[in-house]
């Protein structure tokens, strides 16, 4: 397979699995998680990518991820956009390639420059996470057509805050696909779901599939 040289990206690790969240829940799909995050939300189950990594080009990781049956691929973190000019660069690659390629983002980061092909799962900060002032808000204003977004809730009060953020953005919201995510350890699912039932909130309720399948093992 030719690619073109790049500038090296720092990678945590590339793996084969099936996605746990989101829109493409349940889906194999080839995960890219890159190495560094400005975010230290309290709940991170990933802190491992905060430091470790190798720098790999773009023909070594096409090398690593053809060894898979998959076309899908998940670029994550950490932050992927810390190291903005060299994801975008992987990503027109792979969209090249004929791969399907979403983004996962911490949401601190404005998403200008995406590929629109490119589906964007973007992790809204709640309270919870200890870092809300770290949120870019620029999407609302300059949103992209291909994203979804995703609240993590780490109790009622993370809940009521969401309800009313997507509440008073309904506008905006409306478009796009909206999960809730409890901190299992922290928010019974349970009570998330009555009180999304009771308010009528028009948003999808996400468990981790690949928690329930691999406990918290990395790599899968």
């Amino acid at each position: 397979m030719k690619t073109p040289e790049t500038s090296s990206l720092l990678i945590n690790e590339i793996f084969y699995s099936v996605q746990g969240e989101g829109p493409f829940s349940g889906l194999p799909t080839i995960f890219i998680r890159t190495t560094t995050c400005q975010m230290r939300c309290r709940y991170c189950d990933t802190d491992y990518a905060f430091y470790e990594g190798t720098k790999l080009r773009t023909p070594e990781i096409f090398h690593k991820i053809s060894e898979y049956p998959c076309k899908r691929v998940l670029i994550t973190g950490g932050e992927p956009l810390l190291q903005k000019k060299e994801v975008l660069s992987l990503m027109n690659v792979l969209l090249q390639q004929s791969y399907d390629v979403s983004l996962e983002t911490g949401g601190g980061i404005d998403l200008v420059g995406i590929p629109e092909d490119v589906h964007i799962v973007l992790d809204i900060k709640t309270p919870g996470s200890g870092e809300l002032e770290k949120m870019n808000w620029n999407f609302l204003e300059s949103p992209p057509k291909n994203m979804s977004m995703k609240f993590v809730v780490t109790s009622s009060q993370d809940y009521e805050w969401s309800k009313a953020f997507i509440r008073k953005n309904k506008g905006f919201f409306k478009n796009y696909p909206i999960y809730l995510s409890p901190v299992v350890a922290q928010y019974n699912p349970q009570d998330l779901a009555e009180s999304i039932l009771k308010d009528g909130l028009d948003v999808k309720l996400q468990l981790q599939l690949h928690k329930a399948i691999w406990g918290n093992q990395r790599g899968v």
